[in-house]
């Protein structure tokens, strides 16, 4: 599904082959930066293209009308058989595209799609506490802290730091 708001100058579709090396552009500094993901900061990227491309039910790139990667996203089951109901996603933003809402169009489009694959709530499992602009933004979204983990992170700045586990429900109460 490739789909673009009114509003938004982004196109998100789902990820191609050819797609993969500006997505890993994406995730080695985000990774080697060590301050928001639990990835290992040196993670090969044979290893990398398993977590986010393989393993995932589905990998989408945020793209501008030039066709540049701005963004990714993965989609998949948070926990197998009797959890598989709801989701996990995992968003990455170029360093250059900050602030131009390509995350929040991500995690827009990721409800959208999570619903259409008949997810019935997304949960966020590790938001690091000091990644304060992506707390901001999944609260904005209508995501909750519903569990703080108590220096579960250890931050490269900040020594051990809060991780935050989110949720939202994905339909309609009666649903």
């Amino acid at each position: 599904m490739t789909t673009a708001s009114p509003n938004s100058p982004f196109v998100i579709r789902p990820l191609e082959a050819a797609d993969w090396p500006a997505v890993w552009a994406l995730l080695a500094p985000t990774f080697a930066r060590a301050d928001t993901y639990s990835y290992p900061p040196d993670m090969p990227e044979p290893a990398a293209r398993a977590a986010w491309v393989e393993a995932p039910a589905a990998t989408f790139v945020a793209c501008d009308a030039d066709g540049t990667v701005l963004g990714t996203y993965f989609i998949k089951p948070n926990q197998p058989g009797q959890g598989a109901h709801v989701c996990n996603c995992g968003y990455v933003t170029a360093d250059a595209a900050r602030g131009r809402g390509v995350a929040a169009a991500m995690c827009e489009h990721s409800q959208d799609e999570a619903r259409r694959m008949g997810f019935r709530a997304m949960q966020f499992n590790f938001v690091v506490s000091t990644n304060e602009g992506a707390v901001r933004l999944w609260q904005r979204l209508g995501f909750d802290i519903v569990g703080t983990l108590p220096g579960a992170f250890r931050h490269p700045a900040h020594g051990y730091v809060d991780a935050h586990v989110m949720f939202k429900t994905l339909l309609q109460a009666d649903s």
